[in-house]
């Protein structure tokens, strides 16, 4: 039957007897420098200038090169170079989780001035329990990369001790020790509790609650609104706790949690955005208004904080100039250049909005 439909099949152009050569002797093995080097009519030595200098091959020869790359689709084996050369050019990163953006921008920021330096970089998830972030330092470290980002100080002994014998420049963020494996950049987040606390007793509330994931920066930024809340002679503020990451769920059933203990809480710092948002939306339906009767505090300083209504107030940090310095760090040890500071202060600031 005739569907009145015509198709046309045009033939494919024959490869070069090379590449075809080539491609019945690779099989599903994996393509070599030496192949390519066949394919492109030139020595194995050449390719290898192709792939590390190119600044010394000529034009028209790299052009073959490349061309006989890109159809054989070669990829260089980089364990076997950095066996070679000692160097892998490979930085990791670890963060507890990329859920929401709270890392992202120093993710973003340390993968553009690491690329910009000659390096490349590999992030990995820890979660917040410490035995992951030991099982993924123990792969990192066999790897060898030239330098690891780890976001939080709070690593166990064994941990420390395999990061300690690595040799391997490391920078440690959004925290702070006295004692740091090797670089630091600094955050407080007792100092962020005592900021938020005082803050809030400055606008007039007197009834705070905290509600806080479970993960040890966000304990720490309890402790230090407790101590503030104690040295301004206020009560001991209510605390919820749920498990981290906190989500905008969690934010809903922690204010209800605060408000069944005590209807009159009007303040409100939540360990993140997402809880913050939770909370408006209880509020909001429970007809609690924002801030008139509540006010609410959040951290991170997200993207849609700014975009919410009520627009959220929140605890920003820098998370791209961390990445930035992290990476100028990592890049001049891994060079052997010196680092001027080995530790270094993280700023924040409390962005005023309409919650609070």
């Amino acid at each position: 039957m005739s569907t009145g439909l015509s198709v046309t099949i045009e033939p494919m152009p024959p490869p070069s007897s090379a590449l075809a050569t080539a491609a019945v002797d690779h099989g599903r093995g994996s393509v070599t420098l030496r192949e390519v080097a066949r394919v492109a009519g030139v020595s194995a030595m050449t390719v290898s200038r192709v792939l590390n200098t190119p600044e010394r091959v000529n034009g028209e020869t790299r052009q073959r090169v490349d061309e006989a790359i890109r159809q054989l689709g070669y990829v260089p084996n980089l364990a076997a170079n950095s066996l070679r050369s000692s160097r892998s050019y490979l930085v990791t990163a670890l963060v507890p989780t990329m859920t929401g953006s709270l890392f992202s921008g120093m993710v973003r920021s340390l993968t553009e001035a690491l690329e910009e330096r000659g390096f490349q970089l590999m992030v990995g998830q820890s979660g917040y329990g410490r035995s992951r972030e030991d099982d993924l330092l123990r792969a990192i470290i066999g790897r060898r990369p030239d330098g690891i980002v780890l976001t939080g100080i709070m690593h166990s002994p064994q941990g420390r001790a395999m990061l300690l014998s690595s040799g391997i420049p490391v920078v440690e963020t959004w925290d702070t020790t006295p004692d740091p494996i090797d670089m630091l950049l600094r955050l407080s987040h007792e100092q962020i509790g005592r900021s938020v606390c005082s803050w809030l007793y400055e606008r007039g509330r007197r009834r705070l609650a905290v509600l806080s994931g479970d993960d040890e920066r966000a304990v720490r930024r309890l402790a230090g609104f407790r101590e503030e809340a104690a040295a301004r002679g206020l009560p001991e503020p209510r605390v919820a706790f749920v498990p981290a990451p906190t989500t905008h769920v969690h934010g809903r059933q922690a204010l209800g949690e605060v408000l069944a203990a005590d209807a009159t809480i009007d303040a409100v710092f939540c360990s993140s955005d997402m809880m913050a948002a939770g909370v408006i939306t209880e509020a909001q339906q429970r007809g609690i208004d924002v801030p008139d009767r509540l006010a609410v505090v959040g951290f991170g300083d997200l993207d849609y904080a700014a975009s919410m209504l009520p627009s959220i107030t929140t605890v920003r940090v820098d998370g791209g100039a961390i990445g930035t310095r992290a990476a100028a760090m990592i890049a001049a040890r891994a060079n052997g250049e010196p680092v001027r500071e080995r530790v270094v202060d993280v700023e924040f600031s409390i962005v005023e909005r309409d919650s609070a």
